[in-house]
């Protein structure tokens, strides 16, 4: 049960810049003929709006920069769930001071969702922990990421509402990010599914059926009377937009597979497609805003504060011991007057001007460097890794489609280079062991994007009846 993209391998559309994101252009010289032709006199703001709408609803956007966003965030809660593992009782758990009743009674209050409050069972806990760890990790890797999606929202939801108190600012982007995710059509490029779906298309070039999917329809079979008895508990939060959610990606996974299996060429087949770019393209919209937000609304917070005015607001979180994992390195930047103004001014000049230089795309390539390097400064010099992780996560949202293929492709060749000097690999090609290039249908390769003939990127095309972009698996 598939979400397959727009498009067949057996007739692939034109590429038109789509994988761009909203933020940024298409770089490099254009081909001649790439471009398409410019509608003249009264017809130019209709056939504007035609292309435009074309767009939107004939493919996902930016499918790069949602695979980093989608990685980003599994890694950041995957290794945040890691670390505090030793502490998870105290945080989160049984032992936890802000114990069970509590939580129960803040949860009832404010109608916010936690499995964690079905029972005070350690051994639940165990499990809804186990749970959202395995669902991080999938998610990351891409592997049946409809569903590990949503089992990710779950499980941040119910830890982050479990104990509202433990978290920071870069808990409550992940908490977002994770409700996003779901809608987004995340897994189109550098996922396990990506490579299932292509493994699928140069088998039905070669005239085979897809591979059989039974983890899918498994998966629909379990998590169907699992949401039902949620449902019927009441054990869905006091909120009605999440079970109306969960019911609907549940119910639309059994209409992708009836319209795959006897309609895949059909009108039903295509408006599927439609609808599922559109809430693709819409929520990437919506992640866009969020970020733009977050920092506006951070950069103009701190223009009130008088110690942003005056330059001094870095010394002081330099000089607290919580905020001090290298003492000596910030000892040595709180001594400068000057580094601390430049910083304390240059913190707050990038956060406020960010949203406005989304219109000019060198300006913005600039300062999102400059801001990726602020949130690595943070997690060195004020010990919050995870927070810093989360928002360069949810920066790369804006990242140039160009440099994201570029460093997949720096990423594929050294996966070969260092699977070729394993022990038993051949490095002669034809020989066996040889990490060879797998075409895929055309020519192009199963292991990565391919090269259309202008000069664009050609993503994996998912394909009903086998992997992909799944609903339920």
């Amino acid at each position: 049960m598939t979400i397959p993209s727009p498009a067949s391998p057996q007739d692939p559309a034109p590429q038109t810049p789509a994988s761009q994101s909203a933020g940024s252009q298409p770089t490099g010289p254009q081909p001649a003929g790439s471009r398409a032709p410019r509608s003249g006199g009264s017809g130019g703001s209709g056939g504007g709006l035609a292309r435009g709408l074309q767009r939107v609803t004939a493919s996902a956007l930016g499918p790069y920069q949602s695979a980093v966003v989608r990685i980003g965030f599994a890694a950041t809660y995957l290794f945040f769930l890691l670390r505090e593992l030793p502490h998870r009782h105290e945080l989160y758990g049984p032992d936890s001071p802000w114990h069970w009743d509590l939580a129960r009674q803040l949860t009832e209050g404010n109608r916010a969702f936690s499995v964690l409050m079905w029972t005070d069972s350690t051994v639940w806990f165990e499990a809804v922990y186990v749970l959202t760890l395995l669902s991080a990790a999938a998610l990351m890797l891409g592997w049946r990421t409809r569903t590990m999606s949503v089992l990710f929202m779950v499980g941040v939801l119910s830890v982050q509402n479990r104990s509202i108190f433990m978290g920071d600012g870069g808990d409550n982007v992940v908490h977002l990010m994770a409700i996003y995710l779901v809608l987004t059509r995340c897994a189109q490029v550098w996922s396990l599914d990506a490579r299932r779906a292509a493994r699928n298309a140069r088998r039905a070039a070669e005239g085979l059926p897809p591979l059989r999917d039974i983890v899918g329809p498994a998966l629909w079979v379990v998590l169907g009377p699992a949401l039902a008895t949620a449902t019927l508990m009441g054990g869905l939060g006091g909120t009605w937009w999440l079970p109306t959610l969960l019911w609907i990606l549940w119910i639309s996974a059994a209409v992708w597979w009836a319209v795959n299996r006897y309609a895949p060429h059909s009108e039903a087949r295509t408006l599927l497609d439609v609808l599922a770019n559109l809430t693709h393209n819409a929520t990437l919209a919506v992640i866009m805003a969020e970020v733009c937000l977050i920092y506006a609304t951070a950069g103009w917070y701190k223009i009130q504060g008088s110690r942003w005015q005056d330059g001094t607001a870095l010394y002081y979180p330099l000089n607290l011991d919580y905020f001090t994992p290298w003492p000596a390195l910030s000892d040595v930047l709180g001594a400068s007057g000057l580094m601390v103004m430049v910083l304390t001014y240059g913190t707050v000049i990038v956060q406020v001007a960010f949203p406005f230089t989304l219109f000019n795309r060198r300006v913005k390539n600039v300062l999102l460097v400059v801001m990726i390097c602020e949130h690595a400064g943070i997690a060195l010099l004020l010990g919050l890794p995870f927070f810093s992780m989360a928002m360069i996560a949810a920066d790369a949202v804006f990242l140039p489609t160009a440099f994201l293929v570029w460093l997949g492709t720096r990423a594929t060749l050294g996966r070969r280079r260092l699977l070729s000097r394993l022990p038993g690999r051949s490095r002669t090609p034809g020989k066996p062991g040889t990490p060879t290039r797998a075409d895929g249908p055309n020519g192009r390769s199963a292991d990565g994007p391919a090269r259309d003939g202008h000069g664009g990127t050609e993503e994996p095309r998912l394909q009903g009846g086998g992997g992909g972009h799944t609903l339920v698996g």
